[in-house]
């Protein structure tokens, strides 16, 4: 069973940092994709970020700039860096990793990040 443990989430103001990071307990080279997912409160969870097998990465409109997915195969965790954090990036991110075969996608149990004003 893949287990994906998000960690590094908080209370910070609108203008700072976070780092985020998602412990794999399996090897992410073998991944299609790893990505990071946020739900804000009473809205649809929206995607974030991607980092494929390529070391190709993606990032919804909103964050590009600002944000940062990495890996580290070695240690099988993804990170997160997000900067210039405002209270509309407050919400639960979630990691989140995607296989080869049939597209299996697996997730964390989140970890908040709110940003006061």
């Amino acid at each position: 069973q893949v287990q994906l443990v998000e960690s590094g989430g908080g209370l910070v103001q609108a203008g700072g940092s976070l780092r985020l990071s998602c412990a794999a307990s399996i090897s992410i080279s073998s991944m299609r994709a790893m990505g990071w997912y946020r739900q804000a409160p009473g809205k649809q969870r929206e995607w974030v970020a991607t980092s494929n097998s390529g070391d190709n990465t993606d990032y919804v409109d909103s964050v590009k700039g600002r944000f940062t997915i990495s890996r580290d195969n070695v240690k099988s965790t993804v990170y997160l860096q997000m900067n210039s954090l405002q209270p509309e990036d407050t919400g639960v991110y979630y990691c989140n990793a995607r296989e080869w075969v049939y597209g299996t996608q697996y997730w964390g149990k989140g970890t908040l990040v709110t940003v006061s004003s």
